[in-house]
């Protein structure tokens, strides 16, 4: 069974501040939802029902957005704004359950990822940056085809997408090979490094915030000391599992990514959500006309 998911919302926001000064920069609005609720509506379309959220103190609004807000509602409904009410009924999907538990130190993805190893048991899990916002079509809803990928090859899966040579410094990257899998296609994965210089990437395959992982990572977290940035790496403990002979695959997104934890990446955002969105597409539209 696969049905939790990490989703770590520990982090300060520097990228994008002033704004997450006293906002959890997960808040931040794309059109008229915060980025965590675009990342829950998206685990859940892929058939996740348990979502871990791991935090600290000062982040209650996320926790509080996906509660019920009683005095609201009861506004709402006696204003007959039926619309705006179900809109914030729903804003955590139908038979999905949210569970928060605390990162007390900033140590890292992998010191986050393992705080909820006790939800997580012996199961296998996913794990979802909430600062990447995928942006899909039906036909290219990227983690439901990274699940199906995991159920269909028995072995865990981590979406990856080819980025320019000058950036594969900012990321994890992925090394299958001679193998570079196509859009929505997943490859063999030999290797993963942290953050390389382009001399050191083995490929310009980057990791993009979404990961199937066996719970053997688990173990793994726990006997990963610090890495790059003096952090436990997700990436270690994952280079870890394929030194010791398991197997993952590289899926390829299809989708376009949008990196919400920096200005540029909310503001592109925004505009293509925004584009779709039936309330502000036209208005939209007509404006970025006359630019």
């Amino acid at each position: 069974m696969l049905n939790k998911v990490i989703i770590p919302v520990a982090g300060l926001g520097t990228r994008v501040l002033p704004a997450s000064k006293a906002i959890p920069k997960e808040m931040l609005s794309v059109v008229d939802k915060p980025v965590i609720q675009h990342v829950v509506e998206e685990a859940a379309a892929a058939g996740f029902t348990q979502i871990i959220l791991v935090t600290r103190s000062g982040k209650s609004a996320l926790e509080d957005h996906f509660d019920r807000n009683a005095e609201l509602e009861h506004v709402l409904e006696s204003k007959g704004k039926s619309a705006l009410l179900a809109a914030v009924r729903n804003t955590l999907p139908a038979g999905v359950q949210l569970i928060s538990v605390r990162q007390d130190e900033a140590k890292g993805l992998g010191h986050a990822v393992l705080c909820a190893a006790q939800l997580i048991g012996d199961e296998d899990f996913a794990v979802m940056l909430p600062d990447m916002l995928i942006d899909g079509t039906s036909e290219a809803c990227d983690l439901q085809n990274m699940v199906a990928a995991y159920h269909r090859n028995r072995t865990g899966q981590i979406m990856v997408e080819a980025v320019p040579e000058d950036q594969v410094e900012r990321y994890g990257i992925v090394d299958c090979g001679s193998e570079c899998p196509a859009s929505g296609q997943s490859a063999a994965m030999t290797a993963v490094v942290e953050k390389p210089a382009l001399a050191d990437a083995p490929s310009n395959l980057a990791i993009v915030g979404r990961y199937i992982l066996p719970a053997r990572i688990m173990e793994l977290l726990k006997n990963t000391p610090p890495g790059a940035g003096n952090e436990i790496q997700l990436t270690d403990a994952i280079e870890a599992l394929l030194n010791e002979g398991g197997k993952l695959e590289a899926f390829t997104m299809a989708g376009d990514l949008y990196d919400c934890g920096n200005k540029a990446g909310l503001l592109q955002a925004n505009i293509a959500f925004g584009l779709k969105h039936p309330e502000t597409a036209a208005e939209l539209q007509a404006f970025l006309a006359r630019r």
